[in-house]
């Protein structure tokens, strides 16, 4: 029966669907085998795609899955969540959120490799390995619409207490500190700059002129490049993207600093998937990272790694002397007593 013709071509047929049926398994297995990985952010959303793009390119086997929201919305999120996380990794969140979070046993140490050719000021100083690590800093800005500005003869500020006189009544949107990180890099740097009771008296004199809060650090910016708003106070990148879309603004840095903020990951404690979540970290801080990460920020943590945006302003010498412990370990009071006072005026929060 074995010399069979008929009998021959039916084994070379069984054999050969065989073969390809196992290549289809391999196939099916290996899609199977790439891990998702859960990582929760507050980078800016029209960032995502590009940093996405990049770490699957060169981890092939790791598909992020972002869950983003407004720095504030986020840490929230994160601390109703400390008896069992459902993160992976947190990514792109600020430093003072992280620090937060660190007393609820929230993150695993690791040290990424290469994180020794980063700024120390960039990794967690406490603890060695570091339990959190940063990629960047942004900076607070004022973003100006020169043609609203020029309908309503309102001057281009120079500096922060500039905002509070009468002129510019209405025309000046910021954000909430309870929902946005870059509110809050705001307040606790006027708190830093002036001192407790100077700081309050400037956000009272700054509430008068305030059209509303938003709930989100961008959002200022973005209205004021919409033209809904002559003024928006916001940060830096958000001010050099919308610039280069075309919107009519100039960047004010005001003279009497900057509050700043590092922006950091962490390794959830009871990840499933820390070997995804390792090679997240080990990518953040290479240099291949940090060149994404540099556009239109003030600096990133690798030295040497410059900003390509060529107008961005050289903002070093205007960066408070900022104390991310004691901003971390009273952000609960002064987001409630900023809350008390000036709440009235925030938009109503999505549901």
């Amino acid at each position: 029966m074995q010399n069979n013709p008929l009998s021959r071509t039916l084994t070379r047929l069984t054999a050969a669907t065989a073969a390809a049926l196992f290549a289809v398994g391999l196939a099916a297995g290996g899609a199977m085998a790439k891990t998702d990985l859960l990582v929760y952010t507050s980078i800016e959303a029209d960032e995502l795609s590009k940093f996405k793009k990049a770490f699957e390119k060169d981890n092939p086997d790791i598909n992020i899955k972002w869950v983003r929201d407004s720095t504030g919305i986020m840490g929230a999120k994160l601390l109703a969540e400390k008896d069992n996380p459902k993160a992976d990794i947190v990514y792109g969140m600020a430093a003072t959120v992280l620090l937060q979070l660190i007393p609820h046993n929230y993150f695993q140490a690791y040290a990424p490799k290469g994180v020794e050719k980063l700024n120390p000021l960039y990794v967690d100083p406490k603890n060695n390995p570091p339990l959190w690590v940063g990629q960047r800093a942004y900076v607070a800005a004022v973003c100006y619409n020169t043609i609203e500005a020029k309908k309503h003869n309102l001057p281009l500020p120079a500096s922060w207490k500039d905002l509070t006189k009468p002129v510019y009544k209405g025309h000046v949107i910021m954000p909430n500190p309870g929902s946005s990180g870059t509110a809050y890099l705001d307040v606790s740097s006027w708190l830093q700059i002036w001192g407790e009771e100077g700081g309050w008296k400037f956000m009272g004199a700054l509430h008068e002129n305030i059209a509303r809060y938003t709930h989100s650090g961008s959002k200022p910016c973005k209205l004021a490049a919409a033209g809904e708003i002559p003024i928006g106070i916001s940060f830096a990148y958000r001010v050099v993207k919308s610039k280069a879309a075309g919107a009519p603004l100039v960047l004010v840095t005001p003279k009497e600093g900057l509050g700043w903020e590092v922006e950091a990951m962490a390794i959830v404690r009871n990840t499933k998937n820390l070997a995804a979540a390792r090679a997240l970290a080990d990518w953040t801080v290479s240099r291949r990272s940090m060149e994404l990460h540099a556009p239109g920020y003030a600096e990133v943590a690798l030295p040497g790694v410059p900003n390509p945006v060529a107008d961005f302003p050289k903002v070093g010498g205007l960066m408070i002397k900022n104390d991310f412990a004691w901003a971390g370990a009273n952000k609960s009071r002064i987001v409630k007593e900023w809350t008390k006072r000036f709440d009235v005026k925030s938009e109503p929060k999505k549901k």
